[in-house]
Order: structure tokens, then sequence, then C-alpha cells
């Protein structure tokens, strides 16, 4: 039996330190709550929205696949691998933490914020060699379309990671009209509303809602308006 998990826009932990605000669809750091701890191995999924000049500074992580996708402005990344490099909207981003990496973001500008996502996922496979990518999307092929932007393959269209997981950026006309095909049967997806509204199924979304879908092979989505959003199948018992 299909399973549904409705996460209101308003309904995210929010934490606003001023110069960083924070949404928190699962719980992380101060926000902290039992029944949204993650959704299977997607453990992590912050909207985060850092002022002028700043951002985090130098700090560590291991044994995660951890993901950026700017929306607005450009963010400026560096880590103990020696990279360095500046992404903004239309790029994504993964690091593999595995055995241990530090790194920074910044936001690159002095005048304008930057506004991005965050995505945390739970790897398949343990201290892996710590690796970065980035990759440019081609936004006109997210129109009425699934572009995929990450895969488990490294020879596949997007970036990829260590899990059985892929993410697609779609932007549809208002009454297009969509089934999204799981790649893999025994995942869920997560569908995450960047702008407008969707119908996923029966269920109307607005913009920054999201949805997790357990037990669905096949998913109807509808734009109700001009929209976009961001799907994420991921396995979901591990």
């Amino acid at each position: 039996m299909a399973k549904y998990f409705y996460h209101e826009a308003d309904s995210r932990g929010d934490a606003n330190h001023g110069w960083l605000h924070s949404k928190h669809t699962f719980s992380f750091a101060g926000y902290m709550n039992a029944e949204r701890m993650n959704f299977g191995v997607l453990r992590v999924l912050n909207d985060d929205f850092v002022s002028p000049d700043m951002g985090f500074g130098r700090h560590p992580h291991s044994n995660m696949e951890i993901i950026s996708i700017p929306l607005e402005g450009e963010l400026a990344h560096s880590d103990s691998m020696g990279t360095g490099s500046v992404i903004k909207a239309g790029d994504i981003q993964v690091m593999s933490a595995g055995t241990g990496i530090e790194h920074s973001e910044y936001n690159h500008s002095k005048v304008d914020p930057v506004k991005f996502l965050q995505i945390w996922i739970i790897p398949n496979k343990q201290n892996v060699d710590p690796r970065y990518e980035q990759q440019t999307i081609d936004k006109e092929k997210t129109h009425n379309n699934f572009l995929q932007i990450l895969s488990p393959n490294a020879d596949d269209e997007g970036v990829w990671i260590h899990q059985n997981a892929w993410f697609h950026l779609a932007s549809f006309d208002a009454g297009y009209n969509r089934e999204y095909v799981l790649k893999d049967p025994n995942n869920g997806l997560y569908v995450f509303v960047l702008k407008g509204d969707v119908e996923v199924g029966n269920q109307l979304m607005h913009t920054r809602d999201g949805l997790g879908i357990v037990g669905e092979e096949h998913v109807s989505i509808k734009a109700t308006t001009n929209a976009e959003f961001l799907l994420m199948e991921v396995p979901v018992v591990f």
C-alpha cells in the first residue's frame, strides 16, 4: 500500500541567525523533530539564505554525500582537497565526504544574497576516497521534462554519488501533466516544489512544500501554475 508524507513549507524547522536563514525539512542542528528525521537515505534538505559576504567557515564531514544546488546568487567553495570554485544558479555540486574532508562555503557576492539547497544523502559505501564534482544544468532541458541531474553512475547524465539515487529537475507549464516512473521500484520519491503549484497524485502542493511517496512505481505530476520542482528518488530501506 502506498504511503504519502506531506510536509508543508511552513511546517519546516526555522533557524534565523541573521546572516543565515535556514529552513529544515528534516531534523538538523537545533531543530529536532522525531517524526522528521529523514526520508530513507535522504537525511538533510536545507533551504538556505546567506547574506552578502557571509558564510560557513571551514568544518569537517565524513561518510556523507553532500549536494548543493544554488537557486539565486553565487556560492564560493573551498576544501581540504585543494578545490576552489564558485557555483551559481543553474549549477549542481556534489561532495563525497568519505574518509573525511573539511570545506567552507561563502556567499561570493558582497552585495547580493545567495539562496541554495543543501542536501545530504547517506551513502551505500563507507570510507571512500573524498571527491568533488560540479556541473552546469541546461535549464532549457527542464521545460516540460524531467532532466536527470544526479545518478549512481559516473558515466550517466548529471553528477553521481555513492547511492542508488536519481535526482531530476523539472519546469512545467501550467496545465502540463506527466508521469514519473521510478528507476528502481523499491525506491521512494521525494518531491520538493521550488516555485508554483503542482498536483502530485491527489495532493496539491505549493512553493517549498515537500511530499514523500513510498510504494508507488508511477507518480503523476501536474502543474496547476507554471512550476519548478525537484524530484529525489532514493532508497527508503537501508
